[in-house]
């Protein structure tokens, strides 16, 4: 019995000094435990590590890779739906031309993507060696849902109800050189199309 009780008074003292031996030195700030993993961090996300693609070295006969710039904004205090209709305007078009079309909007939507466009213009110029700002374009613009918060919204006769807070996020890619080309299509070209979708659809269980 003796012996069983100093076995596990042991096992407790090795384990305790295993743990206080991992613990991070307060000298010189704090560090990395041994044990956990903290290294994560939860301000780099999937869409910025695109910028942190390395690409292989190019032959001499190859063109020149043109350079992607991913940038985006996180918890905006404004409504997905709202965004996607700015986001979806822009889409496509030239930086300068971008930027002109949300100056003269006066939507709260407008002045943020202006604000992130202006951002990602001088982030190619910086870190992605694009030589001319000018020369880039919009290749992809999106918005995202964000978290909804629920607060209590008051009303008379001691009634209340849920109200939620949206959030949203903005995501725009741009990248170096002329926007491509679109096919311009008017509405009747768009109704025949469709008109033969319908025709070319397979009915199953049908005469």
């Amino acid at each position: 019995m003796a012996a069983a009780m100093t076995g596990g008074t042991a096992f407790i003292r090795n384990l305790s000094r295993l743990f206080q031996s991992r613990l991070p030195v307060l000298v010189g700030g704090p560090q990395q435990l041994l044990c956990l993993h903290t290294t994560s961090s939860l301000e780099v996300h999937k869409w910025e590590r695109k910028n942190r693609v390395v690409y292989p070295p190019q032959l001499p006969d190859e063109p020149r890779r043109p350079a992607e710039i991913c940038h985006c904004r996180r918890t905006i205090k404004y409504s997905k739906d709202k965004m996607w209709y700015l986001a979806k305007m822009i889409r496509g078009m030239n930086i300068d031309e971008a930027i002109a079309q949300l100056e003269f909007n006066d939507k709260k939507g407008a002045k943020i993507m202006r604000e992130v466009l202006l951002e990602a213009q001088e982030m190619a110029v910086r870190n992605h060696n694009v030589e001319y700002k000018s020369n880039l374009y919009v290749a992809e613009s999106f918005s995202g849902k964000g978290k909804y918060l629920k607060r209590t919204r008051f009303h008379g006769r001691g009634l209340s109800s849920i109200m939620e807070k949206v959030f949203c996020h903005y995501f725009v890619k741009l990248v170096e050189g002329k926007p491509p080309e679109t096919e311009k299509r008017t509405s009747l070209d768009q109704a025949k199309e469709y008109v033969q979708s319908l025709k070319n659809r397979t009915i199953i269980h049908s005469l």
